[in-house]
Protein backbone atom coordinates (compact mmCIF):
# COMPACT_ATOMS: atom_id res chain seq x y z
CA UNK A 1 0.00 0.00 0.00
CA UNK A 2 1.48 3.37 -0.80
CA UNK A 3 -1.74 5.71 0.40
CA UNK A 4 -0.28 8.58 2.14
CA UNK A 5 0.98 7.64 5.74
CA UNK A 6 1.08 3.68 4.93
CA UNK A 7 4.74 3.50 5.09
CA UNK A 8 7.33 2.22 2.44
CA UNK A 9 5.70 1.79 -0.73
CA UNK A 10 5.59 -1.49 -2.76
CA UNK A 11 8.74 -1.65 -5.41
CA UNK A 12 8.31 -3.90 -8.56
CA UNK A 13 11.51 -2.67 -9.99
CA UNK A 14 14.31 -2.11 -6.90
CA UNK A 15 15.14 1.50 -6.22
CA UNK A 16 19.01 1.06 -6.89
CA UNK A 17 18.18 -0.10 -10.56
CA UNK A 18 16.45 3.12 -10.80
CA UNK A 19 19.35 5.10 -9.14
CA UNK A 20 21.10 3.20 -11.63
CA UNK A 21 18.61 4.20 -14.30
CA UNK A 22 18.43 7.76 -13.58
CA UNK A 23 22.71 9.03 -12.86
CA UNK A 24 24.47 6.55 -16.28
CA UNK A 25 21.23 7.02 -18.15
CA UNK A 26 21.53 10.67 -17.02
CA UNK A 27 24.81 11.33 -17.54
CA UNK A 28 25.59 9.33 -20.49
CA UNK A 29 22.77 11.64 -22.05
CA UNK A 30 24.13 14.70 -20.93
CA UNK A 31 27.79 14.26 -22.40
CA UNK A 32 26.90 12.39 -25.48
CA UNK A 33 24.63 15.05 -26.28
CA UNK A 34 27.64 17.70 -25.75
CA UNK A 35 30.39 15.85 -27.91
CA UNK A 36 28.04 14.80 -30.37
CA UNK A 37 26.37 18.25 -31.19
CA UNK A 38 30.30 19.00 -31.90
CA UNK A 39 31.14 15.80 -33.89
CA UNK A 40 27.69 15.09 -35.86
CA UNK A 41 26.17 18.33 -35.64
CA UNK A 42 23.32 20.37 -33.49
CA UNK A 43 21.00 17.92 -34.41
CA UNK A 44 22.19 15.79 -31.55
CA UNK A 45 20.93 17.85 -28.74
CA UNK A 46 18.01 15.73 -28.49
CA UNK A 47 20.13 13.22 -26.42
CA UNK A 48 20.14 15.58 -23.66
CA UNK A 49 16.36 15.56 -23.05
CA UNK A 50 16.53 11.63 -22.98
CA UNK A 51 19.27 12.09 -20.29
CA UNK A 52 17.02 14.56 -18.25
CA UNK A 53 13.64 11.94 -18.95
CA UNK A 54 15.96 9.40 -17.06
CA UNK A 55 16.35 12.34 -14.04
CA UNK A 56 13.05 12.37 -14.11
CA UNK A 57 11.74 9.23 -13.85
CA UNK A 58 14.35 8.45 -10.90
CA UNK A 59 12.93 11.33 -9.73
CA UNK A 60 9.33 10.95 -9.48
CA UNK A 61 10.61 7.55 -7.92
CA UNK A 62 12.50 8.70 -5.02
CA UNK A 63 9.27 11.57 -4.42
CA UNK A 64 7.24 8.16 -4.80
CA UNK A 65 9.28 6.68 -1.88
CA UNK A 66 9.70 9.37 0.67
CA UNK A 67 5.88 10.69 0.32
CA UNK A 68 4.28 7.64 1.20
CA UNK A 69 5.38 8.07 4.43
CA UNK A 70 2.57 10.94 4.58
CA UNK A 71 3.91 14.18 3.28
CA UNK A 72 0.53 15.15 2.39
CA UNK A 73 0.18 18.60 0.92
CA UNK A 74 4.24 18.10 0.96
CA UNK A 75 3.92 16.26 -2.31
CA UNK A 76 4.35 19.39 -4.58
CA UNK A 77 6.78 21.17 -2.14
CA UNK A 78 9.81 18.66 -2.56
CA UNK A 79 9.46 18.58 -6.46
CA UNK A 80 9.99 22.34 -6.20
CA UNK A 81 12.56 21.70 -3.56
CA UNK A 82 14.10 18.97 -5.91
CA UNK A 83 14.72 21.63 -9.04
CA UNK A 84 15.74 24.46 -6.24
CA UNK A 85 18.88 22.90 -5.11
CA UNK A 86 19.14 21.42 -8.69
CA UNK A 87 19.74 25.08 -9.74
CA UNK A 88 21.95 25.76 -7.22
CA UNK A 89 24.11 22.98 -8.11
CA UNK A 90 24.03 22.65 -11.54
CA UNK A 91 24.70 26.55 -11.20
CA UNK A 92 28.14 26.12 -9.24
CA UNK A 93 28.87 22.83 -11.23
CA UNK A 94 28.66 23.68 -14.77
CA UNK A 95 30.52 27.32 -13.51
CA UNK A 96 33.36 25.79 -11.89
CA UNK A 97 33.43 22.55 -13.79
CA UNK A 98 33.75 23.15 -17.23
CA UNK A 99 33.77 19.81 -18.97
CA UNK A 100 33.54 17.23 -15.36
CA UNK A 101 30.84 20.73 -14.77
CA UNK A 102 27.85 18.25 -14.70
CA UNK A 103 29.60 15.89 -12.43
CA UNK A 104 30.60 18.14 -10.13
CA UNK A 105 27.28 19.85 -10.20
CA UNK A 106 25.59 16.23 -9.46
CA UNK A 107 28.24 15.64 -6.47
CA UNK A 108 27.15 19.45 -5.08
CA UNK A 109 23.44 18.34 -5.29
CA UNK A 110 23.97 15.25 -3.38
CA UNK A 111 25.64 17.20 -0.69
CA UNK A 112 22.72 19.74 -0.70
CA UNK A 113 20.44 16.88 -0.85
CA UNK A 114 21.93 15.35 2.12
CA UNK A 115 22.29 18.19 4.55
CA UNK A 116 18.60 19.23 3.58
CA UNK A 117 17.64 15.65 4.57
CA UNK A 118 19.47 15.61 7.57
CA UNK A 119 17.88 18.96 8.94
CA UNK A 120 13.82 17.70 7.91
CA UNK A 121 14.75 14.52 10.23
CA UNK A 122 16.68 16.07 12.93
CA UNK A 123 15.66 19.45 13.66
CA UNK A 124 12.01 19.39 12.24
CA UNK A 125 11.81 16.18 13.65
CA UNK A 126 9.71 14.73 10.58
CA UNK A 127 10.74 10.98 11.36
CA UNK A 128 10.83 9.23 8.08
CA UNK A 129 13.25 6.85 7.76
CA UNK A 130 14.58 7.33 4.28
CA UNK A 131 14.51 11.27 4.60
CA UNK A 132 18.25 11.68 3.97
CA UNK A 133 18.76 9.31 1.35
CA UNK A 134 15.65 10.22 -0.85
CA UNK A 135 16.43 14.30 -0.34
CA UNK A 136 19.97 13.36 -1.85
CA UNK A 137 18.53 11.62 -4.72
CA UNK A 138 16.16 14.21 -6.01
CA UNK A 139 18.59 16.88 -5.45
CA UNK A 140 20.63 14.70 -8.24
CA UNK A 141 17.54 14.24 -10.18
CA UNK A 142 16.81 17.66 -10.67
CA UNK A 143 19.93 18.35 -11.52
CA UNK A 144 20.49 16.04 -14.07
CA UNK A 145 16.97 17.21 -15.54
CA UNK A 146 18.18 20.79 -15.02
CA UNK A 147 21.36 20.20 -17.37
CA UNK A 148 19.96 17.76 -19.71
CA UNK A 149 17.09 20.08 -20.80
CA UNK A 150 19.32 22.86 -20.84
CA UNK A 151 21.82 20.89 -23.60
CA UNK A 152 18.41 20.06 -25.63
CA UNK A 153 17.73 24.06 -25.39
CA UNK A 154 21.64 25.22 -26.51
CA UNK A 155 23.63 22.12 -27.06
CA UNK A 156 25.93 22.43 -24.66
CA UNK A 157 26.36 22.78 -21.00
CA UNK A 158 29.18 25.49 -21.25
CA UNK A 159 28.43 27.62 -18.31
CA UNK A 160 28.50 30.73 -20.64
CA UNK A 161 25.96 29.73 -23.19
CA UNK A 162 23.93 28.82 -20.88
CA UNK A 163 24.10 31.95 -18.63
CA UNK A 164 23.12 33.53 -21.74
CA UNK A 165 20.71 31.39 -23.62
CA UNK A 166 19.07 29.55 -20.52
CA UNK A 167 19.46 32.03 -17.14
CA UNK A 168 19.60 35.18 -18.47
CA UNK A 169 16.51 34.72 -21.08
CA UNK A 170 14.38 33.36 -18.43
CA UNK A 171 14.00 30.00 -19.56
CA UNK A 172 15.22 28.49 -16.64
CA UNK A 173 11.91 29.04 -15.28
CA UNK A 174 10.30 26.85 -18.03
CA UNK A 175 12.72 23.88 -17.19
CA UNK A 176 11.96 24.57 -13.47
CA UNK A 177 8.46 24.02 -14.32
CA UNK A 178 8.51 21.44 -16.91
CA UNK A 179 11.28 19.51 -15.41
CA UNK A 180 9.45 19.68 -11.40
CA UNK A 181 6.18 18.87 -12.58
CA UNK A 182 7.55 15.78 -14.31
CA UNK A 183 9.01 15.21 -10.66
CA UNK A 184 6.38 15.85 -8.23
CA UNK A 185 3.20 15.33 -10.83
CA UNK A 186 3.31 11.67 -11.02
CA UNK A 187 2.56 10.01 -7.49
CA UNK A 188 0.11 13.21 -7.05
CA UNK A 189 -1.71 11.96 -9.74
CA UNK A 190 -1.84 8.31 -8.99
CA UNK A 191 -1.86 8.70 -5.01
CA UNK A 192 -4.38 6.45 -3.82
CA UNK A 193 -4.72 2.83 -1.70
CA UNK A 194 -4.50 1.64 -5.16
CA UNK A 195 -1.02 3.23 -6.40
CA UNK A 196 1.37 0.78 -8.37
CA UNK A 197 4.80 1.78 -9.19
CA UNK A 198 4.39 1.06 -12.90
CA UNK A 199 1.59 3.32 -13.35
CA UNK A 200 3.60 6.27 -10.90
CA UNK A 201 6.15 6.11 -13.47
CA UNK A 202 4.49 5.67 -16.81
CA UNK A 203 2.98 9.06 -15.70
CA UNK A 204 6.62 10.19 -15.09
CA UNK A 205 7.93 9.29 -18.46
CA UNK A 206 4.76 11.14 -20.27
CA UNK A 207 5.60 14.60 -17.70
CA UNK A 208 8.82 14.10 -18.64
CA UNK A 209 7.78 14.00 -22.62
CA UNK A 210 6.36 16.74 -22.35
CA UNK A 211 9.04 18.84 -21.04
CA UNK A 212 11.38 17.68 -23.89
CA UNK A 213 8.95 19.48 -26.38
CA UNK A 214 8.72 22.57 -24.40
CA UNK A 215 12.79 22.25 -24.40
CA UNK A 216 12.75 21.57 -28.61
CA UNK A 217 10.15 24.71 -28.64
CA UNK A 218 13.16 26.74 -27.25
CA UNK A 219 15.73 25.18 -29.37
CA UNK A 220 13.97 26.05 -32.39
CA UNK A 221 15.64 29.91 -31.57
CA UNK A 222 18.57 28.60 -30.77
CA UNK A 223 21.56 28.07 -33.21
CA UNK A 224 22.96 25.32 -31.69
CA UNK A 225 20.25 23.00 -31.09
CA UNK A 226 17.55 21.68 -33.08
CA UNK A 227 14.05 21.80 -32.20
CA UNK A 228 12.26 19.99 -34.52
CA UNK A 229 14.05 16.70 -33.98
CA UNK A 230 13.84 17.39 -30.22
CA UNK A 231 9.87 18.05 -30.54
CA UNK A 232 9.16 14.97 -32.81
CA UNK A 233 11.38 12.38 -30.86
CA UNK A 234 9.37 14.14 -27.54
CA UNK A 235 6.00 13.76 -29.40
CA UNK A 236 6.76 10.04 -30.02
CA UNK A 237 7.67 9.33 -26.13
CA UNK A 238 4.32 11.10 -25.12
CA UNK A 239 2.41 8.89 -26.78
CA UNK A 240 4.00 5.92 -25.53
CA UNK A 241 4.07 7.80 -21.87
CA UNK A 242 0.37 7.93 -22.72
CA UNK A 243 -0.83 5.13 -24.11
CA UNK A 244 1.57 2.75 -21.26
CA UNK A 245 0.00 5.34 -18.54
CA UNK A 246 -3.93 5.04 -19.40
CA UNK A 247 -3.12 1.04 -19.55
CA UNK A 248 -2.10 0.94 -16.67
CA UNK A 249 -5.45 3.21 -15.31
CA UNK A 250 -7.51 0.88 -16.91
CA UNK A 251 -5.62 -2.10 -15.36
CA UNK A 252 -5.84 -0.52 -12.39
CA UNK A 253 -9.63 1.30 -12.16
CA UNK A 254 -12.78 -0.41 -10.80
CA UNK A 255 -14.31 0.88 -13.83
CA UNK A 256 -13.42 3.30 -16.29
CA UNK A 257 -16.91 5.55 -17.22
CA UNK A 258 -17.57 8.74 -18.91
CA UNK A 259 -19.68 11.22 -16.62
CA UNK A 260 -19.95 13.82 -19.06
CA UNK A 261 -20.52 17.45 -17.44
CA UNK A 262 -20.78 18.19 -14.16
CA UNK A 263 -24.62 19.07 -13.60
CA UNK A 264 -25.82 23.18 -13.06
CA UNK A 265 -27.18 24.28 -9.89
CA UNK A 266 -30.55 24.21 -11.77
CA UNK A 267 -30.54 21.17 -12.68
CA UNK A 268 -29.54 19.48 -8.96
CA UNK A 269 -32.55 21.65 -7.93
Amino acid sequence: MSAGGSGAAAEAIPQNKIIAFGVVGGLIGIYAAYFLVDIVGSYMSFIGALGAICGMVWGAASVRRVASYGLGTGVPSIGMLALGMGVLAATFGLAVGGVAGPVIALVTAAIIGLMIGVLANKILKMGIPIMEISMTEIATAGTITIIGLAIAMTGTFDFPVVLSQVITTGYIAVIFIAGGLAILHPFNACLGPDETQDRTLMCALEKGAIAMVVAGIVASINEGASGALTILIGLAIWYIGFSGYYERVKRDAYAVVGTGLLPTKEELE
